[in-house]
């Protein structure tokens, strides 16, 4: 005997086409269609991902051919890779086992004053002390940062060039906000951080050896044009987005444009403007590396010259200041941005040094 619930239900090639075998016996015609809309919307967003990652690797392939990946003149392999690493990690041995030769790395940072310019160091560390070198050291040699060598440099093209930047970006950053300059004269100082930025600081730096010479002058006046750009289009966007309420009420007790900027605008944005400026001295330090690459001094300058040598051990120990630099002026731009933020736990110095270790691991365990 047939059972009628068989033949009271429609058959999928009679009812377009559509497959009822996923249906909801117990739902009504509404949820089953619905259920059905989700399950091809799952459909259409998978096949419109494998569309998205098979683009992507078309892409891909393209690029590394523009790239010359593919080009017999690429060792892209192993044992090439393998092969050329004992020039940069040379190998010492003590008993018959293979050690990393830290020392030869020291040796060379050592002598080359990578970090220490023992020179101007015997002016400051002396027993018993001198009275007529201190002024030397801090007056005439003015040695605070070139008693650290090379990297004191670089952290001086990067300190500079966001010090000299940051009076220029605010500026236009302020001319460049609608809220101030009506439109379309806010975009003539937009136009102009465009402009900085999209040129890079290293061919700013190439444009300054021409008028000061081959020199750290040159890169750290590279450094403070492009905090121009970079650090007032930071500002621009944090004028755009600020509350009315104070603005509107400065306005209303009659307070002129001048006071209005500074004491409606400026005061809300002080402490993301102080840390937006801490981020891009971060940057320029990193900047400062990359133009001294062109020769204008610092650790990028020594670099490039061991890189030019073909001595790649030096060029790594070299890399490795550069690391340790980057890092503790990451660390101090770190705790300062924090210390900013009223809902963050304050910590010392002390703290902040001999803690670390005990919040590492607890980082880990998370």
């Amino acid at each position: 005997m047939t059972d009628s619930t068989d033949n009271d239900r429609p058959d999928p090639a009679t009812d377009g086409g559509t497959d009822h075998s996923q249906r909801l016996e117990s739902a009504s015609d509404g949820v089953n269609e619905q259920l059905e809309n989700i399950r091809q919307t799952r459909r259409q967003r998978a096949l419109g991902w494998l569309a998205g990652v098979a683009a992507l690797v078309f892409i891909l392939l393209q690029g590394l051919a523009a790239t010359e990946f593919f080009d017999d003149g690429t060792e892209f392999t192993w044992s090439h890779f393998s092969g050329r690493m004992g020039d940069y990690f040379p190998v010492t041995d003590y008993g018959g086992i293979p050690f990393l030769d830290v020392g030869r790395y020291w040796e060379f940072i050592w002598v080359n004053d990578l970090i220490y310019d023992s020179d101007i160091g015997g002016l400051l560390f002396q027993f018993p002390p001198s009275g007529a070198d201190l002024y030397a050291f801090f007056f005439q040699e003015l040695g605070m940062f070139a008693i650290f060598g090379e990297a004191g440099i670089t952290l001086a093209m990067g300190l500079v060039g966001t010090i000299l930047g940051f009076p220029l970006a605010l500026l236009f950053s302020i001319l460049g906000s609608e809220r101030v300059t009506p439109f379309p004269i806010n975009f003539i100082f937009r136009g102009i951080m465009s402009f900085i930025r999209a040129i890079p600081a290293i061919i700013w730096a190439l444009i300054f050896i021409a008028l000061v010479g081959l020199g750290a002058a040159a890169a750290t006046l590279a450094i403070a044009l492009n905090t121009i750009g970079n650090l007032g289009r930071l500002f621009v966007e944090e004028l755009e987005e600020l509350e009315e309420g104070p603005i509107e009420a400065m306005q209303m007790t009659g307070a002129n444009k001048s006071q209005i900027v500074f004491f409606g605008m400026l005061s809300q944005v002080k402490t993301s403007f102080i840390a937006w400026t801490l981020y891009i001295f971060e940057i320029n330090v990193r900047a400062a590396v990359t133009v001294g690459v062109i020769g204008a001094g610092g650790l990028g300058a020594v670099v490039a010259a061991q890189e030019n040598f073909f001595n790649f051990a030096n060029m790594m120990a070299t890399l490795l200041v550069i690391f340790v630099l980057i890092f503790l002026v990451e660390l101090f731009s770190q705790r300062l941005r924090a210390r900013l933020r009223s809902d963050e736990e304050k910590m010392g110095w002390r703290e902040l040094i001999v803690g670390m270790p005990n919040r590492f691991a607890d980082s880990l365990m998370k």
